[in-house]
């Protein structure tokens, strides 16, 4: 089997698939974007294989959409920010000094924030 076929096999392997003349057609080709190489899909098959493609980034993949063979987007695993789980999460991890509502604090806020009382 040559590169192309074994890079098709590999491709419909990671979508769950059998490899046929069908996924022949897509742009299975390592994209190097800032140091990192990711999958290139064109549009035409990013759109048909959008569900397969979200599973894939989700498990922490990177992937890029080509339009004409050139690079137009990637998608990337969304990293949340702050793992919050609700009212409290931050119980005994924030520490309030005694003076945290005088007035003397409040009103350095307020002339921080310009709202001078």
């Amino acid at each position: 089997m040559d590169s192309a076929g074994a890079n098709v096999g590999h491709l419909a392997a990671g979508f769950g698939c059998s490899p046929g003349p069908d996924w022949a057609n897509l742009l299975a080709k390592e994209v190097d974007m800032s140091g990192n190489a990711a999958e290139q899909f064109n549009i035409h098959d990013a759109k048909t294989n959008l569900s397969r493609i979200i599973e894939r980034v989700e498990r922490g993949e990177e992937i890029v959409i080509s339009r004409a063979g050139h690079p137009v987007a990637k998608v990337v695993p969304l990293r949340r920010r702050v793992e919050r789980r609700g009212h409290g999460s931050l119980r005994g991890q924030v520490r309030l000094l005694p003076d945290w509502d005088s007035d003397e604090t409040n009103a350095e806020i307020a002339r921080d924030f310009g709202v001078a009382p």
